[in-house]
């Protein structure tokens, strides 16, 4: 906007110009136009009026015309298609709007134009209307169910931001994000009024090709008019095709803004959406802190046990080193009376030492002479009792698969018999077996 000095100014230095010109310089047609142009475009204001007498170039721009309720007066405008697209709004007869822009004269016609490059609905009762019409067809279309929301990720760290640089909403936001490890990425736009629905749609495109893990949109509260940007149609279907979870943070206006509808999640403050990111990360270190309650807990039980268990391993040690103590005085003292014993009983044996040699070597010729006869007799036993001298007096050893016969039992009718003579073996076989009746069998052998 251009306030009246600032128009005083410019009026003076034009003319001031065109009295330059007059003596120093003669402009063509087309420069002049140029010049004027550039001096129209500090009038840059914003005109309401009721549209009349629209149409629609070859290009796809859009010429109407704004005329005054009060006193019929018009004002020839056109809008350019690439900005007329964005605003959603359908330019007809006789709907009341505002139009952001400036003056210029069309150089071939010498026609004077304004340039709109912002048109709006005008009224809060048409603004209403037109927010409940696009909210109605949006949500038949399904774009704001609750099964297309999508989960902010856990652990959230590349966070895309879009607000303004100016005010308090920003630092408000940075200053409630915690120290997580965020790495942020902002864009700087405009966020208040129609006007800014062509820097927040630029800024989303941008961020399309960004490398984010959350886009956030934040703004303050304001008026329905304030908002209008975001209850643009091509903004709301930005955000629903976003490639990663969208957090919308724009107000708390008791008409939700359709893009805050849109998003996978809406609160109502910068330091709400701060609140959304910090949360995972939070909880994450309570669980921490709870793990670690738990291991210390843990350790100390253990260490406790252990605790217990050396006191009681001490006392064993202790009780069982009184006890070798005690062993070791008694052996000790043992020991002593042994070694007393034995030096006692050392006097003992050399007093009694040459008696005992003379007895044991008398006692050792009489052993000695009775060993002597003992194995004379033991010989001529033996010698009696041969088996060859049994042989030379006329017995036979009988034998049967190399084992003796000494019973009529180890023998049976029809097996042969081997019997050993002094000078050699005969082999026989048995024809008949008799039996000897112990009763009358008193003969006895002896060798």
């Amino acid at each position: 906007m251009v306030n009246g000095s600032e128009k005083k100014k410019l009026r003076n230095r034009i003319m001031k110009k065109e009295n330059q010109q007059k003596n120093e310089k003669i402009f063509s047609v087309s420069d002049y136009i140029k010049i004027v142009n550039q001096g129209l475009k500090t009038f840059r204001s914003k005109i309401m009026g009721e549209v009349s007498e629209v149409s629609f170039g070859p290009t796809g721009h859009v010429y109407f015309t704004l005329k005054d309720e009060k006193d019929e007066s018009i004002i020839k405008c056109v809008i350019w298609r690439s900005r007329y697209d964005i605003y959603s709004i359908k330019l007809e007869e006789g709907i009341k709007i505002i139009a952001t822009g400036y003056p210029e004269i069309y150089a071939p016609w010498g026609k004077l134009s304004f340039i709109s490059e912002v048109i709006e609905h005008a009224g809060e009762g048409t603004l209403k209307k037109e927010y409940e019409k696009l909210k109605e067809r949006l949500t038949k279309e399904g774009l704001f169910e609750e099964v297309k929301k999508r989960p902010i990720p856990k652990y959230p760290q590349k966070v895309g931001i879009i607000t303004s640089k100016q005010g308090a909403v920003l630092a408000d936001f940075l200053n409630n994000l915690g120290r997580f490890g965020f790495k942020i990425k902002m864009i700087d736009s405009r966020v208040e009024g129609q006007a800014a629905v062509a820097d927040l749609l630029s800024s989303i495109k941008t961020f399309k090709k960004r490398d984010i893990d959350v886009l956030v949109i934040i703004r303050g509260g304001g008026s329905l008019e304030s908002m209008m940007a975001f209850n643009n149609e091509i903004l709301v279907r930005e955000v629903t095709d976003f490639p990663v979870p969208v957090i919308a943070g724009i107000g708390h206006h008791k008409d939700m803004p359709l893009v805050a509808l849109a998003a996978d999640v809406s609160v109502s403050t910068p330091t709400a959406a701060t609140n959304l990111l910090n949360e995972s990360w939070k909880q994450s270190i309570l669980f921490l802190e709870r793990y670690e309650r738990n291991i210390f807990s843990s350790y100390q039980d253990v260490l406790g046990n252990i605790h217990s268990e050396i006191s009681q391993s001490l006392n064993t040690i202790r009780e069982a080193g009184s006890l070798i103590v005690n062993k070791y005085k008694m052996i000790e003292n043992e020991l002593k009376i042994s070694f007393q014993n034995f030096k006692n009983g050392l006097s003992n044996v050399n007093f009694n030492l040459d008696n005992s040699l003379n007895k044991s070597l008398s006692g050792f010729q009489s052993l000695l002479l009775t060993v002597n006869q003992q194995l004379e007799h033991s010989e001529k036993v033996i010698t009696l009792c041969s088996p060859e001298r049994q042989l030379g007096l006329g017995y036979s050893i009988a034998r049967s698969n190399g084992k003796i016969i000494r019973r009529t039992e180890n023998i049976k009718i029809g097996e042969n018999i081997d019997l050993r003579v002094i000078n050699g073996t005969i082999i026989s076989e048995v024809k008949n077996i008799n039996k000897i009746n112990k009763k009358n069998d008193k003969r006895k052998i002896r060798c």
